[in-house]
């Protein structure tokens, strides 16, 4: 992509209405585009930046057996009357509307409701288990307040998984295997080292769900973390003596840390099977409600997190993994000297050989092409200026440490 026709503008200024970092930086870096409170649009830098996040989600959600589907926005509430779910003391969070000859629906918050009843008609015997479905879809949420850019918005793309298993100890096999897809997603995304297997309150689902949580000063919650075990409890538990019993985890050696929730694991048990009427038969023709467990993440809020930690007071400073591109090809030249020329014939080189490549050619001081090189935050910058074009040697700045080294045509592309 040449960064001349490339759909994007860069500001100076973080807008005055901001108040998140992440979203200061993404609007600057032109990645993103505000509508509106806690609503946003995504422009090609971070649309890319997007896609990349959900392809690592997909890789290993396929990994561990998942299957994926697209399931409607639009709610029946019949289904989720049959839940409790449906009334706006049960879920405070519901956006609503009608048809019109009158009749409710709602925008999808979550999909448990939603899927058990799709399943309803695919599973009836033992032999149908076990199913992990998940989907990358459009949720609504109306939040009462949304002032954490793309960490904490009304509408916003959710990764939903959910088990079907003939009983607690197959969905317990499950669920670790789930979190340890976790785990993986997290270490590819950049932030693996920071984010703890956090224990958390089920709600009315379980006693206990366990949270992802990125430790980071703009985190909401406040959990406690045990270092040797990759553990940590949320506040919200950390009087329960039973957390302790059951992990081994000792309170005395807990350390306090703010962090981000950047994704869920609960238990579902039988709570819509049952109200769903979603069962199987066994072996023995016996009538058994199906055990289910739910599996959030959302990438939108992952990015976010990212851009949280690991951004700098130059701008953003995305991993090699979900970087819009490899690296950002810059030309000190104009029009057509020997510059340009050599910036011209090295872009055409890396796109042959497969790079993800993004040319600044346009025409500006370099002054201007470096700080939006810096505020972009593209792992690799390789500088074309009057020694590249004379010597062959090429400027290569590493974006996350400032280091510089020249390196040539060829290593370039060996690399």
């Amino acid at each position: 992509m040449r960064q001349s026709t490339l759909f994007t503008k860069t500001r100076r200024e973080a807008p005055s209405d901001e108040v998140a970092k992440n979203a200061q930086l993404l609007v600057r870096a032109g990645y993103i585009h505000k509508e509106m409170a806690g609503v946003y649009d995504f422009l090609p830098l971070g649309l890319l930046t997007l896609n990349k996040v959900i392809g690592i989600i997909r890789e290993e959600m396929n990994a561990i057996g998942g299957e994926e589907v697209f399931l409607s926005t639009l709610q029946d509430p019949e289904v989720w009357k049959k839940s409790g779910r449906w009334d706006d003391e049960a879920v405070d969070v519901w956006f609503k509307t009608q048809l019109k000859n009158g009749s409710e629906l709602g925008l999808g918050n979550t999909h448990e409701e939603a899927l058990t009843a799709l399943m309803t008609e695919h599973i009836a015997s033992y032999k149908d288990l076990p199913r992990y479905v998940y989907q990358f879809q459009n949720k609504f949420r109306n939040e009462t307040r949304a002032k954490s850019g793309i960490m904490r918005s009304r509408e916003f793309i959710m990764k939903d998984l959910y088990s079907f298993s003939n009983d607690e100890t197959s969905h317990n096999a499950f669920y670790e295997k789930a979190a340890a897809a976790y785990e993986r997603i997290f270490e590819r995304a950049g932030i693996g080292g920071k984010t703890y297997r956090t224990f958390a309150s089920g709600g009315s689902f379980s006693k206990y769900s366990h949270e992802y949580q990125t430790v980071c000063d703009a985190g909401e919650d406040t959990i406690y973390i045990d270092e040797a075990k990759r553990l940590a409890v949320n506040k919200e538990v950390y009087d329960d003596s039973d957390v302790y019993a059951a992990t081994g985890i000792d309170k005395a050696s807990l350390k306090e840390a703010r962090a981000i929730e950047v994704g869920n694991i609960f238990t579902l048990g039988t709570r819509f099977s049952n109200a769903l009427g979603l069962s199987y038969k066994d072996a023995e023709g016996k009538a058994t409600p199906v055990f289910m467990g739910s599996y959030g993440i959302g990438p939108a809020r992952l990015m976010g997190t990212v851009v949280e930690l690991m951004s700098d007071d130059k701008g953003l400073v995305w991993p090699e993994s979900i970087a819009p591109f490899a690296v950002h090809l810059v030309s000190l030249g104009k029009d057509t000297d020997e510059i340009a020329q050599a910036a011209d014939a090295l872009y055409d080189d890396l796109v042959n050989a497969g790079v993800d490549v993004l040319y600044d050619d346009r025409d500006l001081r370099a002054g201007e092409k470096f700080a939006d090189s810096d505020l972009l935050g593209i792992p690799t910058r390789v500088v074309v200026g009057k020694d590249a074009a004379a010597t062959g040697q090429f400027e290569v700045v590493n974006r996350a440490t400032g280091e510089v080294v020249k390196k040539s045509r060829a290593e370039l592309l060996a690399k």
